[in-house]
């Protein structure tokens, strides 16, 4: 018998015949029911401490709990004890990159210089600025007109005093795909650590040896899990590991302490398990309806153009130009009828034009008339068709 929980869950508006239609699969993707099935016996009767070592209840979680983290790295190709639980690719990304500084500064690493991408997340952007406190050196690597970085320009970037290179392996706001393999490979011949955020990269090969990455962020409310749980993959090859910046009962071999969310780790686990298994098929839907997309939006509307390349992106990514209207007049007008965005969630309530356009070339006015519009596992044709008939009602007023 299903419990009411998710009786209610299945019964509730997203599932069911309503009017917002749902668009922003980037910012967040809708929970699966399969993932949420999978939770609710650690919500409710299942609910003991993982790290109760003394008695059944807690062995029972701590299984739910390594069975996930075993999930988890199967899902990227990596050992289980290479996976550290957090509350996000946040922490995940604050983890790597203030943890190394502190380690390097510990046991007097000469190496004072990193290299972040100018397309990176906020958390990326602003952890390595909070090193620049401590003398670090740090340097953005520009990126070309497609969203990809420059290696022409990274290779001579890449010098004996790189400590580390942080490169996202798909972009949050126009999708772009980073060639993340090269970029390691040329890291890992300079003697330099490897971070890649792959919280957007779900339908990439996240394999962590093909991509000889050292360290990978992962967020599970990006592949329809949960949010407040992410991970952070550890080589155990690396040769400087971080430093914990969270102290406390020294869990998870010391790089997180704190106790392990049980139920969120189990849905992160199934949420990777389900993206394994269907992400092919996926992807080949997501292109179609991405396609759909912008061709009903371009027959309806005059000069769309599309930021970055389409031929390198997350396939569910739409990021378009519209010259007759502000993005933020756009998206305000059709509320509460589709939800899209101008970019990132995470820089929501600051006034300012996308880094991302701007790092690409977009002018101030540009990247203020683009938005991003991502469709998803629960799209349909119908919802693409209502959406662009919204979008063109206000855009061509």
């Amino acid at each position: 018998m299903k419990s009411n929980c998710l009786e209610i869950f299945e019964n509730s508006q997203y599932y069911q015949d309503v009017k917002e239609i749902y668009l922003d699969y980037q910012a967040s993707t809708p929970l699966d029911k399969r993932v949420l099935s999978a939770m609710l016996p650690f919500m409710t009767s299942e609910f003991g401490n993982p790290h109760s070592s003394e008695h059944a209840i807690g062995w029972q979680a701590n299984d739910a709990v390594e069975n996930a983290r075993e999930q988890v790295a199967d899902y990227i190709g990596a050992l289980s004890e290479e996976i550290i639980f957090t509350s996000g690719a946040t922490e995940s990304n604050n983890t790597v990159i203030i943890g190394l500084g502190y380690a390097a500064m510990t046991k007097n690493i000469s190496r004072k210089t990193i290299l972040i991408s100018a397309i990176e997340h906020k958390c990326v952007l602003g952890a390595a600025r909070f090193l620049s406190r401590f003398g670090f050196n740090i340097q953005h690597i520009p990126v070309k007109s497609d969203g990809v970085i420059d290696l022409e320009q990274f290779r001579s970037m890449l010098t004996d005093d790189v400590l580390l290179v942080s490169v996202m392996t798909t972009n949050n706001e126009v999708g772009t795909v980073q060639p993340i393999a090269e970029i390691g490979q040329l890291c890992h011949a300079n003697g330099t650590l490897f971070h890649t955020d792959a919280a957007q990269g779900c339908y990439e090969n996240l394999d962590v040896f093909d991509n000889n990455v050292d360290f990978m962020s992962l967020s599970a409310h990006k592949i329809y899990g949960p949010k407040g749980i992410g991970a952070l993959y550890i080589s155990n090859n690396a040769y400087l590991k971080p430093e914990p910046i969270l102290y406390g009962g020294g869990q998870q071999l010391g790089f997180r302490s704190g106790t392990v969310p049980a139920f969120l780790t189990v849905g992160f686990g199934e949420a990777a398990r389900i993206m394994a298994d269907e992400k092919e098929a996926e992807r080949n839907e997501l292109l179609r309806l991405r396609g759909m997309l912008l061709s009903e939006i371009q027959k309806r509307i005059p000069g769309v153009v599309v930021n970055g390349s389409l031929d390198n992106r997350h396939p569910g990514n739409l990021n378009v130009l519209i010259p007759s209207i502000e993005s933020k007049q756009l998206i305000y007008s059709i509320q509460p009828h589709v939800a899209f965005s101008t970019g990132s969630a995470c820089t929501s309530g600051v006034i300012e034009p996308s880094h991302v356009l701007i790092a690409m070339g977009l002018s101030t006015a540009d990247a203020e008339h683009s938005f991003r519009i991502t469709v998803g596992r629960f799209t349909d044709e119908n919802d693409i068709v209502m959406a662009a008939e919204s979008i063109a009602a206000k855009a061509n007023a």
